[in-house]
């Protein structure tokens, strides 16, 4: 299920108590799934289910080129995709030597 997103939007994994907000988006639509089955909206019912991975409270998650940026607001099971490919934790940049 493709949806736009937008920043500030918040979506909930249908089969874990992931909860994550949007960041940063890229435009057009994106399908956005946790544990392989896309999320749903903060009120949607989910359905519990046993999903590989996990996803961890406080992390921000994004794709490779960082077009896309979530904060995760509740921790849980399965991995987090966008269009099918998983996303990383965003690693946190290194300042310059101060030698």
């Amino acid at each position: 299920m493709a949806m736009a997103l937008k920043a500030g939007a918040r979506f909930k994994s249908a089969v874990s108590d992931t909860q994550v907000m949007v960041v940063k988006a890229p435009p057009g639509e994106h399908e956005l799934s946790c544990g392989g089955v896309p999320m749903v909206g903060p009120n949607d019912p989910s359905s519990p289910g046993a999903p590989d991975g996990e996803t961890l409270i406080g992390k921000r998650y994004v794709n490779a080129d960082e077009s896309v940026e979530l904060l995760c607001t509740k921790g849980g099971k399965g991995v987090l995709t966008l269009n099918g490919t998983p996303l990383e934790i965003k690693q946190a940049k290194q300042l310059p030597s101060s030698d």
